[in-house]
């Protein structure tokens, strides 16, 4: 009962900071708007144009991203028994797809201008200076934001707050090559490389874009943890001198909620109770490394079990073999690199 309470007050706690992450992403999003709307006006160029477009699908991402945090941090209903999590993932895959439409529409003007079909425009004194201040206080308030949220990200594992940072980092790379390009356009002559950094915004929000939808993706689709949380698990669990084997092991992420269960083969002689407490006590060894994690273990009669029939052969085998058998084949692939 005090564990339960417990697990409710985090997910209380974890929702309320995932909404302030994302109200602060809002506001520093509404604020840029309206400086940037002013420096695109005055400087015509097409880096800070970009960046004013990013800066609007900043406050439409960020909305999203604060009605998917609340949605997730909404407690399990009758109609949804693992809860709302999920709505993380959701918001993090819509995000991906704005910031890809804006990375197009941006790379086409680009192009434009680069193909010299469309307007160029060489900014007075006054305008490259105030795009320079407006993209110097964007990167400041930018780096303030992502310092925020790391810090909320590191207490709650929000994927929706993660992909949120992964767009203000962008941004961050974004204003300083709006810098770049105003000085290059303005005190060198180069007025090509206003629509060239235009490119290279599009490309980098497009990789952004990529990476956050693909993580979603992960997340809808209940992919495994980590091949070394998996690892640190089995090691934690195998440890108790009473179990002798761990088969049929899944898990699966929802938003910032992560779920695990398992079949463990015990001795066939044990009695139910001492089933029961070895499961408490591999649990709480467990949840003392894993807190947040909701575990379900289900105990077989060791060499009496149904794995034989099973058709899945990911469900019969063991789960340290599955897991080493997994490994081997990353490493055989091309391009490998250390996990």
């Amino acid at each position: 009962m005090a564990q339960d309470r417990a697990e409710t007050s985090d997910a209380q706690d974890r929702g309320r900071l995932t909404q302030r992450a994302a109200a602060a992403s809002m506001t520093v999003a509404l604020i840029l708007l309206v400086l940037k709307a002013v420096a695109a006006v005055e400087t015509g160029s097409v880096a800070v144009l970009g960046s004013l477009a990013d800066s609007a699908l900043d406050l439409f991402a960020s909305f999203i991203t604060l009605l998917g945090v609340r949605w997730a941090a909404m407690p399990a209903d009758e109609e949804h028994r693992f809860g709302h999590g999920k709505a993380e993932a959701l918001s993090a895959l819509f995000q991906g797809m704005i910031i890809m439409a804006a990375a197009g529409g941006i790379a086409w003007e680009a192009a434009r201008r680069v193909l010299g079909e469309g307007a160029e425009a060489t900014p007075s004194a006054g305008g490259t200076e105030l795009g320079i201040a407006v993209s110097v206080l964007a990167m400041g308030l930018s780096l303030l934001l992502i310092a925020y949220q790391k810090r909320v990200i590191a207490r709650t594992g929000s994927i929706a707050i993660s992909t949120d940072n992964l767009h203000y980092m962008s941004d961050m790379l974004l204003n300083m090559s709006v810098i770049i390009a105003l000085v290059l356009d303005r005190y060198f002559g180069l007025a090509g490389a206003d629509a060239l950094f235009g490119l290279v915004i599009a490309l980098w929000l497009a990789r952004g874009a990529w990476v956050s939808a693909s993580r979603a993706v992960d997340n809808l689709m209940d992919k495994e943890w980590s091949v070394e949380d998996r690892r640190h698990f089995l090691d934690i669990a195998l440890s108790h001198p009473e179990l002798r084997g761990i088969h049929d092991m899944r898990t699966r992420t929802s938003g910032p909620e992560r779920f695990v269960q398992f079949h463990v083969s015990v001795d066939p002689e044990m009695t139910v109770r001492r089933a029961h407490e070895v499961m408490d006590q591999v649990e709480d060894d467990l949840h003392r490394a894993f807190p947040d994690v909701e575990i379900l273990i289900h105990p077989d009669p060791y060499g009496y079990d149904q794995r034989e029939k099973m058709d899945d052969p990911l469900r019969a085998a063991e789960a340290r073999t599955l897991l080493d058998a997994e490994v081997k084949a990353e490493k055989a692939k091309p391009g490998f690199s250390v996990l």
